[in-house]
Formats: structure tokens, sequence, C-alpha cells
């Protein structure tokens, strides 16, 4: 700990992403990322924006692909807001949206960068917790508060939350934000896009990180009425007009315009998801129903702990928590059907 930082820095947690390892080739099913290559299309279109245009800054409203997904979801281009990542999107939306003399609620068990921008700007948090079976507690969300995020579905236990228990938060919730944080809304669930419409207080954050197998280009967007995108641009242009760079920006387009092979792909997550929860309920996990790229399971048997040490000895990194409450459970990314053919049987020879 140095001692030229400033007290923030000396008490604030920071995010620790999962492990890339460097030493030698791994089956990484422990990042949540898509086991399948981007669409050709947006190979070609990074390929072309590969010029001498790169010498100049990019668009920094971000038209073109703020047009394009407007188009995609039925809004218009001023309800759509581009970032660098759904991270940085939601940095912004924390800072553009919360007070530090209101608290704001979000599940206990979910997206642990909440906590550190809670930490980060000083904001008083409420933690609801999970239900028995990791559901979210719908009540919890019905109190005064100053904000509610919710990752939906979440994680990292892949449970989701239907459309008519969003919709009461929202309503209970009309005089504050509530940031429902679609990163895994892809693989199974139903977005909440089309209540833009009816509730104003809806922002709605997603990724092209996972379903549209981005995570090496940072695309991130925030969908919602244009009071709350005009507030999130207020916030951006305070720390840097230019975000999302050239590539990215065509990369994103190409990636909304080619929705076959985003569904393809997408549909091939799903299947292999559901039989690989099959088998590893056969020799004895419990696995949480996901609508996620991930599952969540626990053994009868085995520590989670332990499987994860074994598994990643064994060429196989998943990802433990050593957290209260989910500290027997593996959450482990959805990768291609030979990627997890390998990790059931290394699981098999665990077990």
């Amino acid at each position: 700990m140095s001692k030229y930082w400033n007290e923030l820095t000396k008490k604030i947690e920071p995010y620790v992403a999962g492990e890339q390892p460097k030493d030698k080739k791994y089956i990484k099913l422990n990042t949540n990322e898509n086991p399948y290559p981007p669409s050709p299309k947006v190979l070609k279109a990074i390929s072309d924006a590969n010029n001498s245009d790169l010498r100049l800054y990019p668009d920094p409203d971000c038209d073109k692909l703020r047009e394009t997904v407007a188009n995609y979801y039925d809004l218009n281009k001023n309800q759509v807001f581009v970032g660098n990542g759904s991270d940085e999107v939601l940095a912004f939306s924390f800072l553009t949206f919360f007070s530090s003399d209101k608290e704001i609620v979000y599940p206990d068990i979910s997206y642990s960068f909440y906590p550190v921008y809670a930490g980060l700007y000083g904001l008083k948090a409420r933690l609801s917790a999970l239900k028995e079976d990791f559901s979210i507690d719908v009540e919890d969300f019905l109190k005064e508060n100053g904000g509610v995020v919710i990752p939906n579905p979440n994680a990292p236990t892949g449970k989701y939350l239907d459309i008519k228990a969003i919709k009461r938060i929202l309503e209970f919730n009309n005089e504050n934000v509530v940031i429902i944080d679609e990163a895994y809304v892809d693989f199974g669930g139903e977005s909440v896009v089309g209540l833009i419409k009816d509730y104003p207080n809806l922002l709605v954050i997603q990724t092209l990180s996972k379903s549209r197998a981005l995570a090496g280009m940072r695309i991130g967007l925030a969908l919602g009425r244009e009071e709350l995108i005009d507030g999130l641009n207020r916030i951006k242009n305070s720390f840097n007009s230019y975000t999302s760079d050239r590539i990215a920006q065509v990369a994103a387009v190409a990636a909304f315009e080619d929705d076959e092979y985003f569904k393809i792909c997408s549909n091939k997550i799903i299947k292999t998801r559901e039989k690989v929860t099959k088998r590893l309920t056969e020799i004895g996990f419990k696995v949480i129903p996901s609508k996620a790229n991930f599952i969540f399971a626990s053994h009868s048997k085995m520590l989670a702990k332990d499987i994860f040490i074994k598994l990643r000895e064994k060429g196989v990194l998943v990802r433990y928590f050593n957290k209260p409450k989910i500290d027997n459970y593996l959450r482990i990314s959805i990768g291609s059907k030979e990627e997890m053919d390998t990790f059931l049987e290394k699981v098999e020879e665990i077990i």
C-alpha cells in the first residue's frame, strides 16, 4: 500500500476478473466467453476498417451503431447509449442515477462489480438475500430505496426473473431508476427492452461480449428513455468523449446485422447447456436451472473447491467463488460440444 494513495484508493476492493492463464493451454470454462468465433461478416468488417482512417478519431456519438441497435429493438437512436463494454456502461450508470443519501438495492449474490462501483462512488447499498433456491426475492425491491440493479439472468447463479416480476419492481420504484443488466439474456431469457415505452425509469444494459462473441472488442449498450440516455452522455462526456473506437463500432454494427449467425450460435450453446446439465445431474450434481451461457453446480459428496483444483490440474478451468452461501458451487461456462465432452470426461474421472 503506497503512502501516495488517497483514502478511497486504500480502502476500495477492486473487482477480480476470472483467471486468464498464460502458462499453458487450458479449456477455459471460467469467464463465460462464447466458444464460437464472431460472425464472418464481423471479421470482414473489422478487416475492412483496419485502414488509414485509424489515424482519425472515431465518431464520438456512435451514430451508425446507435441507429442499427435502435432499428433492431424498435427504438430511436436517442434511446441508445454505447460504451466501452457493459462494465463501463454500468459504472457511468451508477454515477449518473444513484445518490449517496439513498440506499440502492441489488441481490447479495450477483455480479461482483456492483459493490465495487458502490464503494467507488460512496453509495450506500442494501443487499437483498436470495431465496433458498437462489431466486431473487421480489418483495425486497418493493421497499423504499434510491435505485435498483438486477442482473437478469443473475450471475453467477443463472436464475431468471420473469417479466411480470420486473414490472412489479418498475411500478413500485417509479421515482427511481431500475437497471436490468441483461448480459446473459440471449441464452433463453426474454429481454425487457420492450417495456421502455411504458416505464421511463427502466434502463436496460447489454453487452456484445457473450452472445455476440465480441468480448475482445469491449462493446456495451444502455437502452432507455431519452432523458436517461442524456444523463449518461453528460457523464461520459465528462470523462472521455471517445469511449468506443472505430473498429469496435463497425464490428458491433455487423454483429447486429448478422442476426442469423447470432441465433445459430446462441441455440447451440443452449442445446449444449441442457445436455451438460442432464449429465451432471446423473452423476450426483445439483444444477441450478440456468438461462445463461453457464451453469451453477454443486456435488452431493465432493467439495466444489476440491473439484475446482482437480479440474485445473487436468487442464480445465471453471470458476470457484470462496464466498458465503456459494462456496460449495462451481460456475461452469458452456463451451463447444467438444470442450464440454472433455469437461464431463474429466469430472467423471474426479468424481
